[in-house]
């Protein structure tokens, strides 16, 4: 019983990431300006880890090193990348729609990198949960551009290994600390990227700046440090899952803050995705005294402190 709290506990935490990421769209197109997306990338993820990396005062030794930049590159970087790149040649609903294959994906990789087994529930899950995504943001009029998929795919799968490979390095530090290197090192790589393809930043406006606040210490900072504490404590597989909740909070908050209507097709996509988060959850649940192991090759898992 007390390990079910636990785990349910974990998940409701992790849960509030995703959640709140389903406000990004909203910040970005009513607080910031327009064409400047690896630049508001990197402006979300570089002072925000600075910020906590000048709080925990720990940078990364040895072999971290190489792990924070691959996964800063995985989990921020290229993902973030691709996510604007799908969103400026796709409409929302199918950018959304192509990137919710990513549960499957980490199924796949759990399997490949972890040796999870892969079960059923799981699967159907995640094709209830894509299912629902596409009635709750699809429209009938929505156009396929290849590279816009492509991207979307590319994002996908960028995040999905992310996701898993932050589960199989654990170091041994704060969920606060892993989140600092993380961000930080993803930050350092969109800079030159930023600074080569877009334009100069016009002058921020105080509005600008408290979306870019938003976005940099609770979107990033805040979020990720639930996201990675989750990683280490439930599956990848559940976590992932729990990125549905991105689209239907979007949603949500189109219909209270634009006026956005809500048709029945969007209630039933909402009901969809509940009813897989549920499946998901439900399927990976650890039973009562079962021990999580251990991935190859990973550290055990420290107890989180508070940094």
């Amino acid at each position: 019983m007390k390990t079910n709290l636990r785990y349910a506990a974990d998940v409701l935490t992790t849960a509030v990431a995703p959640a709140i990421w389903g406000s990004t769209y909203f910040v970005t197109t009513s607080f910031l300006p327009q064409g400047y997306p690896l630049t508001v990338a990197m402006l979300r993820a570089l002072p925000a880890g600075l910020l906590l990396l000048l709080i925990v005062r720990k940078p990364p030794t040895g072999i971290w090193w190489s792990r924070a930049f691959i996964l800063g590159a995985l989990n921020f970087s290229f993902f973030w990348a691709m996510l604007f790149v799908s969103a400026y040649r796709l409409p929302g609903g199918v950018a959304a729609t192509v990137g919710a294959i990513q549960p499957l994906i980490v199924i796949a990789l759990s399997r490949f990198f972890l040796g999870k087994s892969i079960r059923i529930l799981a699967l159907i899950a995640g094709l209830i949960g894509m299912g629902g995504v596409a009635l709750l943001v699809l429209t009938p009029r929505a156009a396929l551009d290849p590279v816009g998929v492509a991207a979307g795919l590319a994002g996908a799968i960028s995040m999905a290994f992310g996701t898993v490979l932050t589960r199989l390095w654990q170091p041994p530090v704060s969920s606060l600390t892993f989140t600092s290197w993380q961000l930080t090192a993803g930050g350092i790589l969109l800079v030159p990227a930023a600074f080569i393809l877009e334009p100069a930043l016009p002058t921020p406006t105080t509005i600008n700046i408290l979306g870019i606040a938003w976005l940099g210490l609770v979107g990033a900072a805040f979020t990720y440090l639930l996201w990675f504490r989750g990683l280490s404590r439930i599956e990848p597989s559940a976590a992932s899952s729990l990125g549905f909740l991105s689209p239907v909070v979007a949603t949500l908050l189109g219909w209270l803050a634009l006026g956005q209507s809500l048709t029945p097709t969007q209630l039933a996509g909402f009901a969809m995705v509940l009813v897989s988060v549920w499946l998901s959850q439900r399927s990976l649940m650890p039973k009562a005294g079962a021990v999580t192991p251990i991935p190859p090759g990973a550290s055990p898992a420290p107890a989180i402190r508070q940094a």
